[in-house]
């Protein structure tokens, strides 16, 4: 005679528990030889075998993309993180399915950490603030409104000197 054998449910929360342990593990894996590593504000190309007609990007706030010339694709790190882009051509067929990682380049960057909270510089040779995600909230906060403020100082040059040479 077979004995069946009783199964207990599994509780909620221990599926809650492998479901994030999951995510995490997922999060910290590393680049594959077929992944485009893009650096946080930073650019790469991306050549395609054949134009596209048309980019898809998994999630835009991490990457952004320009296509140039039909087969060449100009991929920004925008934050941190994986998605992935899909290039179509004329007929909507796949030309390419590629994963891209944004990573934040650590090779001239140091944190200092003040118990709990951390402050970013980008040392190039000169330590300044860098505007990183995680930072202390007014520190960064601070970063930010430097950053916009060079920002729109800089577009109004540009302005004025498009303008100064229109007018010759």
């Amino acid at each position: 005679m077979l004995k069946r054998s009783k199964r207990t449910a599994t509780p909620p929360r221990l599926i809650r528990g492998i479901a994030y342990a999951s995510l995490i593990i997922l999060a910290n894996a590393p680049a594959t030889a077929g992944d485009l590593v893009v650096r946080y504000d930073q650019s790469q190309l991306l050549r395609l075998p054949r134009p596209a007609s048309e980019i898809i990007v998994g999630n835009p706030s991490i990457a952004d993309v320009t296509l140039q010339d039909g087969n060449l694709v100009v991929v920004t790190g925008k934050t941190f993180g994986i998605t992935n882009i899909i290039a179509l051509d004329n007929d909507h067929n796949v030309i390419q399915d590629q994963r891209v990682m944004v990573e934040r380049d650590d090779r001239r960057i140091v944190n200092l950490h003040k118990g709990s909270q951390r402050f970013t510089y980008a040392c190039t040779p000169n330590c300044e603030p860098t505007l990183t995600i995680g930072d202390e909230k007014d520190f960064f906060n601070n970063v930010k409104s430097a950053n916009s403020s060079k920002t729109k100082f800089s577009e109004g040059s540009a302005d004025q000197g498009a303008n100064a040479n229109n007018q010759q």
